[in-house]
């Protein structure tokens, strides 16, 4: 398998921003709040850069050091995901005691002892952010909008738990032609991120075949035929 000289985030988003910028991209529903957020190509762009500018820049992490993501389905994760990876960093799925930095959701912060570097996601929906943290740690929506909205990485690292970038895109491509995903496709999902194979079916291969994905937590079912509808969904992930 050939090496790619490109991060993993440049591999499934440069060919979107070039060809649909300023479509919908994630399509995010907490059918428990009702909340619906939606962000163009261009617009997770900006958060990923800004991810990984702070990464880079306020933490001091190059490319190869690993980063714990303790964070749910979600399209801050998303944006977290993509920045760890525009920045060459390996992304793993636990609480790594060799992780340089964890980013968590607040009710996980003790699953990051011993990491050197906390970074916590409130998740919420107008980008607050978390109260009464610890100190000592960061607070993702405060940090992360100090920084640049563009990224020019210097380095690739693995992807995700100790594969490479051309390993994951290479499984990714062959989950979305396994699923049937095309750019054409509004892929609905209601599936975790919580492993590497459930992260690269639910979350990359979207993106690498160019489609749109429209995540949805705390399903409603009573929802779901309005949702499909509405949302335009031609694919489902479930």
């Amino acid at each position: 398998m050939r090496e790619l000289n490109e991060t993993l985030t440049e591999a499934v988003l440069d060919p979107i921003l070039a060809r649909d910028p300023a479509g919908p991209r994630i399509t995010y529903y907490d059918d428990a709040t009702g909340a619906r957020i939606e962000l163009s190509a261009l617009t997770l762009a900006n958060w990923a850069a800004k991810t990984a500018n702070m990464i880079r820049d306020e933490f001091g992490l190059s490319s190869g050091a690993r980063v714990a993501v303790l964070l749910p389905a979600h399209w801050q994760t998303a944006a977290v995901l993509l920045g760890c990876w525009w920045a060459g960093v390996e992304v793993v799925l636990h609480a790594d005691p060799d992780a340089e930095l964890a980013l968590v959701t607040a009710d996980r912060i003790d699953e990051a002892e011993g990491i050197a570097e906390v970074a916590a996601l409130s998740l919420d929906p107008m980008g607050m952010p978390v109260r009464d943290l610890p100190i000592g740690i960061t607070d993702y929506a405060t940090s992360v909008r100090v920084h640049g909205d563009q990224f020019r990485p210097h380095g690739i690292g693995c992807a995700l738990d100790g594969t490479s970038v051309s390993a994951v895109l290479d499984e990714a491509r062959k989950s979305a032609a396994r699923q049937g995903f095309t750019a054409e496709d509004r892929v609905l999902s209601t599936t975790s991120w919580d492993t590497p194979a459930e992260l690269i079916d639910g979350f990359v291969a979207v993106l690498a075949a160019g489609a749109s994905l429209v995540q949805v937590t705390n399903l409603d079912l009573a929802a779901l035929d309005h949702r499909i509808a509405t949302e335009r969904v031609t694919a489902q992930r479930r």
